[in-house]
């Protein structure tokens, strides 16, 4: 301690011993050039013979300036060993102004002397000095560690990522940039494997159709992805489809050796809209799959029957559902198994339908609750049991729902190597609930249809998924990857799924998914997310100010690479996340937290081209007139008919029937 100490004092003498130089060359350089109005002093004569010396050793004094170079070196080596009381008050700013004024001060009256201005010499001379002294003591007090620069932690919170470009034939490129040691710079996030599953999340307006969505949209058509899309808003993300696929019908033929067919489910606009049932008899092998439909469709309807799977009064209608649509399925060998003939015949009296259902062996055991009630007596109990399933499945009558639901003009096996198709359904936020129930069931065929081997690549984009009921997407997402089954889910929260899934299948579909993008989100979202990406070794600075010195302190703590607060205030385009990869496609910094770039140019092109979703039923008369309504209303009819004649052909079946005639109460 005590050397240290005499180091400093030895230092302090050097450095006041640099200044008094420079203050003597200031008075020498003044004695020199202002000459005239010193007079004949009594040292005059012995000061200017050692001034004529140093002048005609080095030319000291051969200009104004000389000198003037002498005493800023001197200045600023004396200011540069100096240990001031620091100031964090102190900036660049204040430095500068007196640095600059005392240099035009001290150096720019160079030619004062020479037409008499002796005095005027003099003054800015000194003040000059004084100013460049100011300035360089000042640069000695200046905080030269100001941790305040960084606040918000940008800087520790910053990391490399991914700059290379890896394309492969199944994976999703998106360029982005990324801020790193105080530039940004551009970089790639690689979704090398889209097959392990992608949920994209952000509140609305945070960017995620139009930055990932739309993206993978273009990227899987672009590489003869086979695709389903749930569009919520019609026709935002079906247009994009149907445009794109129009550029690339060439590539589908080149490796598929046919051209791939785009489809259209859209209740709202019959016109365009393609028909198909979703109970579709050739896909209905077993009971098992009616008691599917059923559960899908009344848990679309009833979103909180999630959470109570298992009462008998949710159980109750899924199982009577499902007889009837069985029932259709065997009756006939299935030509009237359609989901609109099922809604009308459950709307027939129960004692009409429970006869002939019960009539049927494969039938018996499921309706044997339903029987024994009506048998004994207990009305009011069948009654809550028929109306479970009864009401909200009467909200589904429409004449346009119908129209698009009881024929099929395509099968759902959109990944068949013999008819590869891009199918988008179509939903309406003013009738989500109505709409999201019927094509609830579309998802659920669909998911069985195409997750199985020997199929081609395919894609299930599902963009607002709360909206709809996915039946089993915690199981495809679980086992499609060896079948080659993208899956990419858009919602806003982690908490939207868990009202709408319930927690545990929430949880499967949350912790089962290999890539995740994130825009802004917040509260226990942003915080699973935060420990999702996991911590990084921190850098921390601590400095300590007093009177005579400042003591720096540095220290490395484990914190979060991104904390929840970041991602709560992400902007427009920003997304943080992690992508997985493969054995032999390695990513060494999977997170990232980037803008993704994305080509507005490409995008505003795009769309001044965009071709409409063309018509695909005239609906045109002999005379070329529109009878859309009345073809719609037709088709209603005959459902109804339809119903009608089969319950009055079946009891009457049983009527005949000694055995069967015991079901039918007088």
């Amino acid at each position: 301690m005590s050397q240290q100490e005499d180091d400093l004092r030895a230092l302090a003498k050097i450095m006041d011993l640099l200044r008094g130089l420079s203050i003597i060359l200031v008075v020498a350089n003044i004695y020199w050039f202002c000459h005239d109005i010193i007079g004949n002093w009594q040292f005059d004569p012995q000061t200017m013979k050692i001034l004529c010396n140093l002048n005609e050793g080095g030319g000291l004094f051969s200009s104004p300036w000389s000198s003037k170079w002498w005493t800023l070196l001197f200045l600023g080596l004396s200011c540069v060993g100096t240990k001031g009381v620091k100031n964090e008050k102190i900036q660049w700013i204040h430095i500068w102004i007196f640095l600059s004024t005392g240099v035009a001060l001290f150096f720019l009256n160079w030619w004062m002397p020479g037409i008499g201005w002796h005095l005027c010499y003099i003054f800015t001379t000194i003040i000059g000095y004084i100013l460049m002294l100011i300035g360089g003591v000042y640069m000695s007090r200046m905080l030269k560690n100001n941790m305040m620069d960084d606040r918000f932690n940008e800087e520790n919170e910053s990391f490399q990522q991914e700059t290379r470009l890896m394309d492969n034939e199944y994976s999703v490129n998106l360029p982005t940039r990324f801020f790193y040691r105080k530039k940004w710079n551009k970089g790639w996030i690689n979704i090398i494997n889209p097959f392990r599953a992608t949920i994209v999340l952000g509140t609305p307006g945070s960017g995620k159709s139009y930055a990932i969505v739309n993206s993978y949209i273009r990227q899987q058509i672009d590489k003869c992805y086979s695709m389903y899309i749930y569009d919520y808003k019609f026709c935002d993300l079906s247009i994009i489809a149907y445009n794109r696929l129009l550029c690339n019908r060439d590539k589908y033929k080149e490796k598929y050796g046919i051209q791939p067919k785009f489809y259209v489910i859209n209740f709202d606009d019959p016109r365009r809209s393609h028909r198909c049932n979703p109970i579709h008899p050739a896909f209905m092998t077993d009971i098992s799959d009616a008691y599917e439909s059923a559960y899908t469709i009344l848990l679309n309807l009833n979103k909180t029957w999630v959470q109570k799977q298992g009462d008998f009064f949710v159980e109750s209608p899924i199982i009577l559902l499902a007889s009837i649509i069985w029932y259709l399925r065997i009756y006939e060998n299935g030509k009237y198994c359609t989901f609109p003939h099922a809604i009308e015949f459950l709307n027939r009296r129960y004692e009409d339908i429970f006869p002939i259902l019960t009539s049927y062996p494969e039938l018996e055991n499921y309706l044997s609750p339903f029987m024994d009630a009506w048998q004994s007596g207990a009305q009011d109990q069948l009654q809550g049991q028929i109306a479970s399933a009864k009401i909200p499945l009467s909200r589904m009558i429409s004449p346009q729902l119908y129209w698009v639901m009881s024929d099929s003009e395509f099968t759902l096996d959109i990944n068949n190597p013999k008819a590869p198709k891009i199918l988008c359904v179509g939903n309406n936020p003013d009738r989500q609930n109505i709409y999201g129930a019927a094509l609830g069931l579309y998802n659920s065929r669909i998911v069985k249809l195409i997750n199985k081997k020997g199929m081609i690549k395919s894609s299930v984009i599902i963009d607002e998924l709360p909206t709809i009921y996915f039946k089993g997407l915690d199981n495809l997402i679980a086992t499609a990857r060896s079948n080659k089954v993208a899956v990419c889910l858009g919602f806003q929260d982690f908490s939207q799924l868990e009202r709408d899934y319930g927690k545990p299948e929430a949880a499967v579909v949350m912790n089962t998914v290999g890539n995740i993008f994130s825009g802004q989100v917040v509260g226990s979202t942003a915080k699973t997310l935060s420990e999702r990406f996991g911590k990084v070794l921190q850098k921390r600075q601590s400095i300590s100010i007093n009177r005579q010195d400042v003591s720096t302190s540095f220290n490395t703590q484990m914190d979060s690479i991104i904390p929840p607060s970041k991602i709560s205030t992400l902007t427009q385009g920003m997304f943080v996340g992690a992508v997985c990869d493969n054995f032999d496609e390695r990513i060494e910094q999977k997170i990232f937290n980037a803008e993704i770039v994305v080509d507005a140019d490409m995008v505003n092109e795009e769309s001044k081209n965009m071709r409409p979703i063309p018509v695909i039923h005239e609906f045109c008369d002999e005379n070329g007139n529109d009878c859309m309504e009345e073809a719609i209303k037709a088709n209603y009819d005959k459902i109804k008919a339809d119903v009608k004649r089969i319950v009055t052909e079946e009891l009457a079946r049983i009527k005949q029937d000694p055995n069967l005639s015991r079901y039918l109460k007088s």
